[in-house]
């Protein structure tokens, strides 16, 4: 039977069925949904339903962010009052966009674009559309000239990353099979309309997801692809390569792997390469921006240097404990006693790092939220991150607008709790999960007798020999794939 049928023979999971939480929120709205609206055959399909869903949520982060809409020159608007800051327009005239200069090969005497290469040829591509819509563009613009460039290249801006959050949200749909209303989590999350124009991240958060998709479908060449063009916007999605790596160990399938691993490092190096050659201090530069930076908002150490007890040696021990994690999570996909699914482990590593890193930008939830959708699909647990998440959103927002401050001038210790609250709901998380891959009988995506629905050629696939005599316990296996 081919993995295309067998993907669509999966039976649909309807969440106010089989989620105790919606199960409950349902009571109130006419009850859970009926059995023929849940297997999703009707005109509103769950693919459609998400897509209206999450254009809404998209709109209302674009209403949110009118307050600091500059459309006159000397316009000041309270960003972090309002809450509505972003790097895109400031940027843009910031590293040479707005005068014309190419990234990385032609900064001219602006700061270097600290991102990789595959966001900054997606702000060049952006550039150029810009000009193309009449954006002036170049040296010696008058303050309304350099106001209207600015304005029409944020536009573009909202216009191009609504298009591709639209497009994660249809990859999440259809990435677990059986289980297309869980996308739903991601379209109707509050997070993604305070973050989505922070920055840029939702170009990585895009390609990672329809890179995981291609997995589950079966594509290893098509996934290495896309996880590679995601590694080259973001540093985050090269995470999942080690997680995948063990998963495949331990189902024997590395040739599956290593096809995928190719074409990864292939679409990774195509971006990079013209940087490394031609502009090789430009391509280090984001390298070194990193590594040269303490402890910075949103993290646990920044709260240290608050505190006025900043943590010697920062690099090492961050590069330590993010190390100890990642051993963790390998000795857990090793000695479970089923192989954990890969949704799961994707979510545990990028949680690892952003627990240890020295910086959390309040965009990063984009970078969790699908992960945490595909590891953990249960509503509870979503809106107890997004809470979270949002009460952080607010805190950096009026901590760098200095609102947080006590009369007498002393420290605004609302904002450390606000990142303590984060931390500690992460790492809640983290124990749920791996609790999951301990005992897989709690696993929400395994309660119908599921393996991995997103773990592609993984899905039903039997434990190698020497998982078996690692494990002095016998090990569950998988159902066989049909």
């Amino acid at each position: 039977m081919s993995a295309s049928y067998r993907l669509a023979a999966e039976p649909t999971d309807p969440p106010s069925l089989t989620d105790a939480f919606v199960r409950t929120v349902s009571q109130g709205l006419g009850g859970p949904i009926g059995r023929h609206a849940a297997a999703g055959d009707g005109w509103w399909s769950p693919a459609r339903v998400a897509a209206l869903i999450g254009t809404l949520s998209y709109l209302a982060g674009v209403v949110f962010r009118l307050p600091c809409r500059t459309t006159v020159a000397g316009q000041v608007s309270n960003w972090y009052k309002h809450m509505c800051y972003s790097d895109i327009p400031l940027l843009y005239p910031d590293r040479g966009l707005l005068q014309g200069k190419i990234p990385y090969l032609d900064s001219g005497d602006y700061p270097v674009l600290e991102y990789p290469p595959l966001t900054g040829w997606f702000l060049d591509l952006e550039r150029r559309l810009a000009g193309l819509l009449g954006a002036p563009q170049g040296l010696g613009l008058t303050a309304q000239q350099s106001t209207d460039s600015t304005l029409i290249f944020f536009d573009i801006n909202q216009v191009l990353l609504g298009g591709l959050f639209l497009v994660a949200v249809l990859a999440q749909v259809h990435t677990s099979a059986g289980r297309p209303w869980d996308a739903l989590m991601l379209a109707a999350s509050p997070c993604v309309a305070a973050a989505a124009l922070i920055n840029w991240d939702l170009l990585a958060v895009a390609l990672t997801a329809v890179g995981c998709l291609a997995w589950a479908r079966r594509h290893p060449m098509l996934a290495g692809v896309l996880l590679g063009l995601a590694m080259a916007a973001k540093l985050y999605p090269g995470l999942l390569l080690g997680p995948l790596f063990l998963l495949c160990l331990r189902s024997r399938r590395m040739v599956e792997f290593w096809t995928m691993f190719s074409t990864f490092l292939v679409s990774w190096l195509a971006v990079n390469l013209p940087v490394m050659i031609l502009a090789p201090q430009a391509w280090l530069s984001f390298w070194e921006y990193n590594a040269s930076r303490g402890g910075d908002y949103g993290s646990i150490w920044y709260v240290f240097v608050l505190a006025g007890h900043p943590v010697p040696q920062l690099n090492l021990l961050t590069t330590t404990l993010f190390a100890l994690a990642c051993l963790g999570i390998a000795l857990l996909i090793i000695l479970a006693p089923r192989r954990p699914r890969f949704g799961a482990m994707a979510f545990l590593v990028v949680a690892a790092f952003l627990i240890t890193n020295k910086v959390y930008s309040p965009q990063y939830v984009l970078w969790l939220l699908p992960l945490l959708i595909l590891a953990r699909p249960r509503w509870r647990e979503l809106v107890i991150f997004s809470a979270a998440e949002l009460i952080y959103f607010g805190s950096i927002w009026f901590h760098l607008g200095g609102f947080l401050t006590p009369g007498n001038n002393g420290q605004d210790r609302l904002y450390w709790l606000a990142v303590l609250l984060r931390l500690a709901v992460q790492c809640w998380l983290v124990i749920v999960v791996v609790r999951d891959a301990l005992h897989p009988d709690q696993d929400p995506v395994r309660a119908n007798g599921a393996d991995d629905p997103a773990g592609g050629w993984m899905d039903g696939a039997r434990n190698a020999g020497w998982v078996r005599r690692l494990r002095p316990r016998p090990l569950v296996q998988p159902r066989r794939a049909a």
